[in-house]
């Protein structure tokens, strides 16, 4: 194999979000390994903790670790939901390395609770992180790419994977507030796939099952497995984002695929269950009881748009 196809990222810039730790850290380290310099964001300047040593920075623990295997890495501590701090992000990438090619949105929170007892800041909090964080990178990045593409007169390479979850597959009841942002980004992907496409650029958004401190809670019944590798080990996703970011993914676009466990498994797209049409010009409440009551009542109460039955996927 060749050098360029042992490290396809080579000469390529790539931005993480959330990569301090966990699936972002482990996507980080996967784009360097392919050859990529990597822009390592994770929110929060380091500080001093309560015995007054320095507390840790993820940011840079990553992007050292990534300096220290021979790659090139620069930490960035900025709020990707903040507008202005997302555009810095990309800025520093440019002003760093010259180019970005690669944009990885990972970057979120937790605020779990059922929708009768969420308060609002919950539910603020969480959308902003996930859905507008994703956004505000996109936006920067698409913005670049539009405008080295017309200045060339051609396509430029540009990669946008984005982080959704099962969780807006399987409308999951205690996550409102996230299952709501994860449903958004698939269809800022989808969009975003269709506006960028002619610009050389491409989206995706992964739905990936991972063991990382916000999911702790989530997973606590899963213990590690003594023998073997962890199903729910990040290892298991990063491969797949590696693979999307690289020249070899030019034709995957608008794509939603789920991973974990050693499995990669590609969503279709909804199909029309079925179809209705008024025997008059315009439907009459009389007639649509008429019509949906009796395909309702014969219908199963679990054939919801929910697809519940993709929590149960596994390798084999």
């Amino acid at each position: 194999m060749s050098e360029q196809g042992q490290r396809p990222l080579r000469g390529k810039t790539a931005l993480v979000t959330g990569a301090g730790r966990g699936l972002g850290r482990a996507e980080a380290l996967e784009l360097a390994g392919l050859g990529a310099r990597v822009v390592v964001n994770d929110f929060g300047q380091p500080g001093r903790d309560g015995s007054g040593e320095t507390s840790a920075d993820p940011a840079e623990q990553v992007a050292a670790e990534i300096r220290a295997a021979g790659g090139e890495a620069v930490a960035h501590h900025g709020d990707v939901a903040d507008s202005a701090q997302a555009g810095e992000l990309v800025g520093l990438a440019l002003a760093t390395y010259g180019s970005l090619e690669i944009v990885v949105n990972n970057a979120g929170i937790l605020r779990d609770r059922m929708v009768f007892s969420m308060s609002e800041e919950e539910w603020d909090s969480v959308i902003r992180v996930h859905l507008k964080g994703h956004f505000n990178t996109t936006h920067f990045a698409a913005a670049h790419w539009r405008e080295r593409s017309k200045a060339a007169g051609a396509p430029v390479y540009g990669r946008i994977i984005n982080t959704s979850s099962e969780a807006f597959l399987a409308g999951s009841p205690g996550q409102p507030n996230y299952a709501a942002a994860k449903g958004g980004i698939v269809g800022l992907t989808t969009s975003t796939a269709g506006a960028l496409a002619k610009y050389g650029v491409t989206a995706n958004a992964i739905c990936p099952r991972a063991r990382t401190r916000m999911t702790e809670d989530v997973f606590e019944g899963f213990g590690v497995p003594a023998d073997g590798v962890d199903p729910l080990a990040p290892g298991h996703v990063s491969p797949l984002v590696g693979y999307l970011a690289s020249p070899a993914a030019g034709k995957v676009n608008g794509q939603v695929l789920v991973v974990h466990g050693g499995m990669v498994v590609l969503l279709e797209r909804p199909k029309v269950a079925a179809k209705f049409d008024t025997a008059k010009e315009v439907f009459t409440f009389g007639e649509l009881d008429e019509r949906l009551t009796p395909y309702f009542a014969d219908r199963s109460p679990q054939e919801s748009f929910a697809a519940a039955e993709v929590l149960g996927l596994k390798k084999g």
